[in-house]
C-alpha cells in the first residue's frame, strides 16, 4: 500500500508559487516583445521617401514565399525586398546578437562596463576590415566581411593567449581586452592614416561607426543562424550564469567548471560579435545599456533575461536604423552614432535609477 507523503508546507508552496508567476510573466513579457517586434519590423519597411504601406510590403513578402505576385510596380517591390526587408531584419538580428553578448560578458565577467567590444573584437575586425580595403590583404579573394571576421577572431586569440599566461582571472580577461582593443585601434589609424586616401578613408569611418545600408539576405542568414546557436548555448547555461553572481570561488562550490564555462561563452559571445561587426561594423551601446535596462525590469534570472535582453535589443536597433536612415534623407547617419547619441543618456538614467543609497 503506498502512503501519500507529506503535504507541502507554506513556505514550499509558496517558492512554488513564486516560481508559477515567474514563469507566467516571463511568457507574457516574452509575448508581448514578439508582438512589438514584428510590429516594429512591419512598420519601419514603411517608412522612407518611398510610400509604401503595410499591406503592400505583405503582399511583396507573400510573393515571394510562394504566394500570389504582388501588384506592385518591380521597382516598388524591390525596394521592399532588395533593401528595406533584410536591412531590417538584419538591424533585429545585430541588436539582439550585441545585447545578449553584453548581458552575457557582464554577468560573466562580473563587470557592469563589459559589452561585447571589451574584449577587443570590434578593433579587430576594424583592423582587418581596414586592411583587405587599404593594402590589399588577400589578393581579392577576402571581402571586407571576411577580413573583420578573421581580424576580429585574432583578436579574440590574442586576449586568450593573454589572459591565459597572466593567470586567466576575470580581471586580467578585462585588462587583456582593453589592451588588445587599443593596439588594434593604433593599427587601425596607422593604416589609414598612411595608405589610404580621402574617399576610402571616408567610407571605412563610416563603416566603422556602424552601417547596415549595405544589407542583403546572405548576410541575414548567416547572423541569423549564428545568433540562433548562441542563443541556445547561452540559453542553457542560464543557471550557471545564475551561480557567478555570487562570484567565481562560490560558483565553484556550487559545482561550476568556471574555467571551462567562462572559454565557452567568451568563445561564443566573440564569435556571435564578430560575425555581426563584419556585417554591420562597430556599433555601439547596444551591448552596454540594454542589459542593465532589462534586468532592472525583469530581475537579474538569466532564464528570463537573455530572452527579453534579446527582443529589446532588436526592436531598438530596429528603429535606430530607420532613424538613422531617415532623419536627414537623402543623407544617412551611420547608425553607430545614433545608438550612441539615445545610448548614453539611456545609460545614465540606468546608472541612477540602479544607484546605490548612501
Amino acid at each position: 500500500m503506498i502512503r501519500p507523503g507529506p503535504a507541502a508546507g507554506p513556505a514550499e508552496a509558496g517558492v512554488a508559487g513564486g516560481r508559477r508567476r515567474a514563469a507566467v510573466g516571463t511568457a507574457v513579457a516574452g509575448t508581448a516583445g514578439v508582438l512589438l517586434l514584428c510590429v516594429s519590423v512591419a512598420l519601419a519597411v514603411t517608412i522612407g521617401p518611398a510610400d509604401i504601406r503595410v499591406a503592400d510590403a505583405w503582399t511583396v513578402i507573400v510573393s515571394h514565399l510562394g504566394g500570389e505576385a504582388s501588384a506592385l510596380s518591380p521597382l516598388r517591390e524591390g525596394i521592399v525586398w532588395e533593401l528595406r526587408l533584410p536591412r531590417t531584419l538584419l538591424a533585429a538580428a545585430c541588436g539582439a546578437g550585441l545585447a545578449v553578448c553584453g548581458a552575457v560578458m557582464q554577468s560573466l565577467l562580473r563587470n557592469p562596463l563589459a559589452d561585447p567590444f571589451v574584449l577587443g573584437v570590434s578593433s579587430g575586425a576594424s583592423t582587418g576590415a581596414v586592411s583587405v580595403v587599404v593594402l590589399g590583404v588577400g589578393g581579392g579573394a577576402l571581402s571586407v566581411a571576411g577580413g573583420a571576421f578573421l581580424g576580429a577572431l585574432g583578436s579574440f586569440g590574442l586576449v586568450l593567449l593573454l589572459s591565459h599566461t597572466l593567470g586567466g582571472s576575470t580581471d586580467r580577461v578585462v585588462l587583456a581586452g582593453v589592451a588588445a582593443m587599443q593596439l588594434f585601434s593604433a593599427l587601425t589609424s596607422f593604416v589609414v592614416m598612411t595608405a589610404a586616401d580621402a574617399e576610402t578613408t571616408r567610407g571605412i569611418l563610416f563603416w566603422l561607426l556602424g552601417s547596415l545600408g549595405g544589407a542583403d539576405w546572405s548576410d541575414v542568414g548567416v547572423c541569423a543562424a549564428v545568433l540562433a546557436v548562441a542563443l541556445l548555448v547561452c540559453g542553457g547555461y542560464a543557471r550557471t550564469l545564475d551561480a557567478f553572481a555570487f562570484g567565481e570561488d562560490a560558483a565553484a562550490t556550487l559545482g561550476v567548471a568556471v574555467a571551462r564555462t567562462r572559454l565557452v561563452l567568451l568563445s561564443v559571445t566573440a564569435l556571435l560579435t564578430a560575425v555581426l561587426v563584419a556585417a554591420a561594423g562597430a556599433i555601439g551601446f547596444v551591448g552596454l545599456v540594454l542589459p542593465h535596462a532589462v534586468r532592472a525590469l525583469a530581475g537579474p534570472g538569466h532564464a528570463r533575461l537573455l530572452p527579453l535582453t534579446a527582443l529589446a535589443g532588436a526592436v531598438f536597433l530596429v528603429w535606430a536604423d530607420t532613424l538613422a536612415r531617415t532623419v536627414l534623407d537623402p543623407q544617412e547617419v551611420p547608425v553607430g552614432v545614433v545608438t550612441s547619441l539615445v545610448g548614453v543618456p539611456a545609460f545614465v538614467l540606468v546608472l541612477y535609477r540602479t544607484r546605490s543609497p548612501r
